[in-house]
């Protein structure tokens, strides 16, 4: 083993002795100058895809809708551009940067605006504010008795925020994991160019009747801004979940037929290790036994510490093209997770978290996780990993939704590419691997097409933009074939810019209902910005931003090698698999091949 294995090896263990409840709550995603003006915004990883700065002129907390409709009416009169901009932010496109002239928008924070409105027991319905965070929502829900049939895993996004960027849990299963399927019922601020009773911003309040509700539900945020959503919720149930490690020797034919009898499970594939983790979640009544609690490992507040050295020790890897120190600290990792149930508690606060499977509990305590965001400050000693206020985690995140037709000819060519290298994708199973997810055709206008297959491949980013990455043609290669061969649709709330990539195309008739509503609700295109109109083809935008070392990041599939880093040794080539890839690769360039293109090293 060499000495950068064998350290990771050790953080990878330090790390899981460190694990925290408490940590060092995420800093504000806005900070200003002067007051609330002159101010930049960021999201929860500190960084943007293009790694420009967000400045804005300034910034509102409404606590109320009145006080909303006031700040819209405020920048509406005066051709100001706006974006709302949520408390934690998760997002990684640029969905909260307001477009216009360089640094004269406003973000409007929906933090304030945090409250239950109301609640209907008889019909399982409650009315949320768009800021409440998915945690508060599952709560309140619960004092009442009732859940939210599906939610996404992370805790810290907001209702609004979550349903703009079509957020989801996994289940092939009646309505599907898309919480926007459960909205009944939602009040949106938006401009006016005219003044309407004093105001130049009105409000829209649309029920289930409303087709316009399709455009609302999934919005990106340029409709305007999201005041109170009404959720159709169901009774309190519980789940019981059971993971099952198996190798992954033909698990691609099983992919649907698991997705067909399991309600709420989903699948961790990790590659390098041929190993899968099917996750058996099943409903059960109210009346089961068990208080157990979904505190998901990653999830939790770890040591800065122990988090900052593993980023070194990764970095180190990097540097000295280390592929095994990452493969060492994968095993170790994945290893540590499995044990612990991947942190799942069976009795929460009993002295030993996870003491076996099944885990029983509540939906609400079940379907997601987020405690590094719960306790006060403690001077950063502890924080979740990613926090950019010290130098911790930093990836890219490719999330792309695969029809189920095309899924098992997907993760084929995965394996390939996987037989090839072996040690090509152990960096993915730092980040959980490939984690499939489920999910189906949506009614909302710039949902999901088709049933599908969600996979969110997390993985290593420089802090330096124009540094390649280890095995940088793999990943390329296989987010080119989920895209483009395999006809992924990407998640709008993650993410590098190529994916985005030809959506007019893919979304169809669907695109032009929204843009028909985006028009009548915000004629002047206040609320859109260069980001917005590129991902939906408006006024001659374009995703991909060419330049030296463009592809390293995402902004563009390599055409050149200047795109790539030639100076390092990366070249643009021809993906092995997908030939219709164009990707980064390391070469020898003494050794040509047929087509007089150097070989990989």
């Amino acid at each position: 083993m060499s000495p950068v294995a064998s350290l990771a090896v050790l953080l990878s263990t330090l790390s899981v002795t460190l694990l925290l409840v408490r940590g060092s709550p995420p800093g504000p995603v806005v900070v200003c100058r002067s007051g609330n003006a002159n101010c930049t915004v960021t999201n929860a990883y500190g960084a943007f895809p293009d790694r420009s700065t967000c400045t804005v002129a300034a910034v509102t907390y409404p606590s109320t809708e009145q006080e909303l409709l006031i700040a819209v009416s405020g920048a509406s009169a005066k051709k100001q551009h706006m974006k709302a901009v949520t408390v934690y932010a998760h997002s990684m496109p640029k969905l909260t940067c307001p477009g216009g002239p360089g640094g004269q928008g406003l973000v409007i924070s929906t933090s304030r605006l945090n409250r239950t409105v109301s609640v209907d027991v008889a019909l399982a319905r409650m009315t949320f504010e768009a800021g409440i965070t998915l945690r508060a929502l599952l709560d309140a829900a619960a004092a009442s008795g009732l859940a939210l049939p599906h939610s996404p895993y992370w805790q810290g996004v907001t209702l609004g925020g979550l349903l703009s960027t079509g957020s989801h849990g996994s289940s092939a299963f009646g309505k599907g994991s898309a919480v926007h399927e459960y909205v009944v019922g939602m009040r949106l601020v938006v401009p006016s160019p005219v003044a309407v009773d004093g105001y130049y911003a009105k409000i829209i309040s649309l029920d289930e009747e409303d087709e316009e509700l399709l455009a609302a539900k999934v919005s990106l945020g340029v409709l305007g801004v999201i005041s109170q959503v009404t959720l159709q919720l169901e009774p309190m149930f519980k789940r019981s979940v059971t993971n099952r490690i198996v190798t992954d020797v033909a698990f691609e034919q099983t992919i649907s037929s698991f997705a067909a009898t399991t309600p709420y499970g989903d699948i961790i594939w990790y590659p390098s290790q041929a190993k899968v983790v099917y996750r058996d979640d099943f409903k059960l009544p109210i009346t089961s036994q068990g208080q157990g609690l979904n505190d998901f490992l990653g999830f939790r507040a770890q040591s800065t510490l122990v988090i900052a050295a593993t980023r070194a020790t990764e970095e180190l890897s990097e540097l000295t093209g280390d592929a095994n120190g990452k493969c060492a600290q994968s095993v170790i990792q994945v290893s540590t997770l499995t044990l612990a149930g991947m942190g799942l508690k069976n009795n929460n606060g009993g002295l030993i978290d996870f003491t076996g499977y099944p885990v029983i509990g509540n939906q609400s305590d079940m379907m997601s996780a987020g405690s590094c965001l719960r306790s006060a400050p403690d001077g950063l000693l502890t924080a979740c990993g990613w926090d950019p206020r010290f130098r911790g985690l930093f990836y890219h995140q490719t999330t792309i939704s695969i029809p189920f037709a095309n899924i098992t000819g997907f993760v084929a060519d995965v394996k390939q590419l996987r037989d090839a290298n072996p040690s090509a994708l152990c960096g993915t199973e730092l980040y959980l691997g490939f984690f499939m997810r489920f999910v189906r055709n949506s009614t909302a206008f710039l949902g999901k097409t088709e049933d599908a297959v969600d996979i969110d491949i997390t993985y290593y980013r420089s802090r330096d933009p124009l540094q390649p990455r280890l095995f940088e043609d793999v990943l390329e290669e296989i987010e080119q074939m989920a895209l483009f061969k395999y006809n992924g649709m990407p998640h709008w709330g993650k993410n590098r810019n190529i994916a985005f990539l030809g959506m007019r195309d893919k979304l169809g008739a669907k695109l032009d209902k929204f843009l028909d509503v985006m028009q009548r609700y915000d004629s002047e295109g206040l609320f859109s910005s260069d980001w917005s109109d590129a991902v939906l083809g408006l006024n001659g935008k374009e995703v991909v931003v060419e330049g030296e070392g463009c592809a390293l990041e995402g902004l563009c599939i390599c055409s050149i090698d200047d795109h790539c880093a030639p100076g390092q040794g990366y070249y643009c080539r021809a993906g092995h698999v997908y030939g219709e890839a164009r990707v980064c690769r390391k070469v020898e360039t003494s050794v040509e091949d047929n087509d007089g293109r150097a070989e990989s090293a």
